[in-house]
């Protein structure tokens, strides 16, 4: 498993990079792990304004469909049009080309209640010892 020092996390796996009043979210090299090969990602409209912990986005794969959730409050700037016709860079490039939405943040105290990589790191193994995902 990945992990992008770069980002916090959530306890949902998604991931969030912030620069300034700025914020860009994707789902965790894990979580596309688990989902194995994604065929389809549905991101909502720029405009659009999600609290945190809101579901902001679906991923489909082979194995299941998938909501994802805000890590924090924002209104979308950008989505990732390629993820329509490349669904595959979710599991390619998770932290990368695979981001799913750019989003202005609407509170930035709210980044307090998420993990940095070496907590995230250590949720998952927890999550994996105790036999979840």
């Amino acid at each position: 498993m990945k992990v992008d020092e770069s980002c916090l996390y959530t306890d949902t796996h998604e991931w969030v990079r912030v620069e300034g009043d700025e914020a860009t979210v994707g789902i965790t090299d894990h979580a596309q792990e688990q989902l194995s090969d994604i065929v389809y990602v549905e991101l909502p409209e720029v405009g659009d304004a999600f609290a945190k912990g809101d579901a902001f986005a679906v991923v489909e794969s082979v194995k299941a469909a998938s909501d994802c959730y805000m890590p924090i409050g924002g209104e979308i700037i950008e989505v990732n049009e390629e993820l329509s016709e490349a669904p595959e860079l979710v599991n390619e490039d998770p932290y990368g080309a695979g981001w799913f939405v750019r989003f202005r943040v609407s509170d930035a105290s709210e980044l307090a209640d998420l993990m940095d990589a070496a907590a995230y790191e250590e949720f998952v193994a927890e999550e994996e010892a105790k036999g979840g995902h």
